[in-house]
């Protein structure tokens, strides 16, 4: 227990030093400014050729879900989740260890080019998300997190991390087996996760952008657009366009839905009216909802 408790302190003192030496000395490896300068850069696109031109450039909820992206990126971790995911690893391990096990490596890709090593992973990452994408609709009780997200009524690229903390836990948590059965660990994610993150801040965009025969591999903001729409097909009652980076799973599965332009539908879910405004009422409201 011992143990334990040394590596709950360790991952907190630890991501807290991180944390400081990220905002005061600035690198190209540095993924509080990549975080930044992305948001930035992706901002400025909306400003320049904006699909919906009637929209604010301080949309609404703007500063609302700039809070959301630098407390789930930064504050959650060293708030919770760095101290509960380095617990959860050991205790993993020591279980293995049980079995006479070190690890669950079934195929290894470390011998591999590190360009196909990280390609690998990326398509691996996004199926896995893209079928607990489809879980956070289809199970009630997942949903009701997932509704954080699906409050945004007017898109723009910081919607994008709009999202519950548990959906971290949940996503972190489907994932890890997976890609630990190929070898694959945190550390190795910085490049695939700051493409994730420039996909995901465009999909959510602004922008009216389909990237012509691109669109059939990589999501994009006229077909993102539709999974916030507040009406579904009736044949897609739980949602449609799960793509997280990669539209192709949507395709393959046929839950693709983009009939016509998305510019001007309406955003949210049923009753949406009566969802929680602010950020600690958002976050509270799931865990209390019965």
């Amino acid at each position: 227990m011992t143990e334990y408790w040394e590596i709950v302190k360790n991952s907190y003192t630890g991501y807290w030093n991180y944390l400081i030496n990220e905002i005061m000395y600035p690198s190209w490896g540095n993924y509080f400014y990549w975080l930044i300068g992305l948001s930035i850069s992706v901002w400025l696109l909306e400003i320049i050729m904006p699909w919906r031109k009637k929209q604010s450039i301080i949309r609404k909820d703007f500063w609302l879900d700039g809070f959301y992206m630098f407390f789930n990126f930064f504050l959650f971790s060293l708030i919770l989740y760095n101290g509960l995911s380095n617990v959860a690893v050991k205790a993993f391990n020591d279980f293995l260890h049980l079995f006479g096990l070190k690890n669950i490596v079934a195929i290894e890709i470390s011998s591999l080019p590190v360009f196909l090593q990280l390609a690998i992973a990326f398509v691996v990452a996004d199926f896995i998300h893209w079928n607990v994408h489809r879980l956070l609709h289809r199970v009630p009780w997942m949903w009701e997190f997932h509704k954080v997200h699906h409050s945004v009524k007017e898109m723009g690229f910081a919607a994008h991390l709009r999202f519950h903390w548990m959906e971290t836990i949940f996503y972190k948590t489907i994932q890890y087996i997976p890609l630990a059965m190929i070898g694959f660990g945190i550390d190795d994610f910085f490049i695939i996760h700051i493409i994730a993150v420039t996909i995901g801040h465009l999909n959510h965009a602004n922008l009216s952008w389909n990237y012509g025969a691109l669109k059939y591999i990589i999501n994009n903001p006229n077909m993102h657009i539709w999974h916030h729409a507040k009406a579904l097909p009736e044949n897609h009652k739980y949602g449609v366009n799960y793509g997280i980076s990669l539209s192709v799973w949507d395709y393959i599965f046929k839950t693709c839905y983009v009939p016509k332009s998305g510019r001007d539908i309406e955003l949210g879910f049923e009753e949406d009216e009566k969802f929680p405004k602010s950020f600690q009422s958002q976050i509270i409201y799931p865990l209390t909802k019965k």
